[in-house]
This record gives C-alpha cells, structure tokens and sequence, in this order.
C-alpha cells in the first residue's frame, strides 16, 4: 500500500526489525513519531546522511525536543522501503561507531534488497514489522 503526501511524493513502506520494535516501544516512542522521522526523509529533510543507504533521524523525546530525544539508524531508499534498525537516546550516547556504522550499511544493503516474498516470510517470522499508517 502507498500512501500520497502530495501529488508528487509516494511514501516508502516502512518496517521495523524486532530489536528495534522492542526498543521503541521500552522508550515510548509513538508510531506516529517514526512516521515523522519517515516523512521528513521523505522530504529531503535527512538528519545526518550516513551512506550506503543508512540515515540518521532524530525523534523528540515525549515532553521533551529532538536535541535531546533519540536517534535512529534508518535503512532508506526513497519512495520504497525503510527500516527502522536502531534507537538510542541522546543523553546515554554520543553516537554509533565505526564498526557498527560498517555492519549498519551491510545490514541496510541486505534490507532494501529483500524481495516482496522474503519481506512476507520475515514479517510473518516476526523479525520484520510493518508500522502501519491509520
């Protein structure tokens, strides 16, 4: 299913792994939050571009503003997929390292080029899930 921001942008499916699903919802963090972070990408508004198709978000603490709310590591291609694979809040970490950003991009690789069959097996698994927009 897509959805139209407007008449010139489709948005992307957007899915969480497990870990990160876990995560989010220990910390709080609304899907309409995630959709958020997904629509500002969308347009062109990316926090931090991170190469081999991860991205950087930023998503406001409940209360609280982005700049001191969480970061997530996104796997993201335009007007297609994006997967939510990583969260942290800001005040517990500066940021990820290096050797996690190379196993991010590997993990974002493998991710994007999932098929429609294999994206249905993970999610019915578990190890993927969509966020659903209402």
């Amino acid at each position: 299913m897509r959805l139209v921001l407007n008449s010139r942008m489709a948005v992307s499916r957007v899915f969480q792994t497990k870990w990160f699903q876990r995560s989010a919802r220990k910390e709080e963090i609304s899907t309409a939050a995630l959709l958020d972070a997904v629509e500002r990408a969308e347009k062109g508004q990316i926090d931090a571009d991170l190469g081999g198709s991860v991205i950087k978000q930023r998503i406001a603490r409940p209360g609280h503003g982005k700049s001191g709310g969480y970061r997530t590591i996104i796997a993201f291609r335009e007007r297609d997929r994006v997967v939510f694979m990583y969260v942290f809040p800001k005040n517990k970490r500066d940021n990820i390292t290096t050797d996690e950003l190379v196993a991010f991009r590997e993990a974002a690789k493998y991710l994007l080029a999932l098929t429609e069959h294999q994206i249905a097996a993970l999610t019915k698994k578990g190890d993927l899930v969509e966020v659903k927009r209402t």
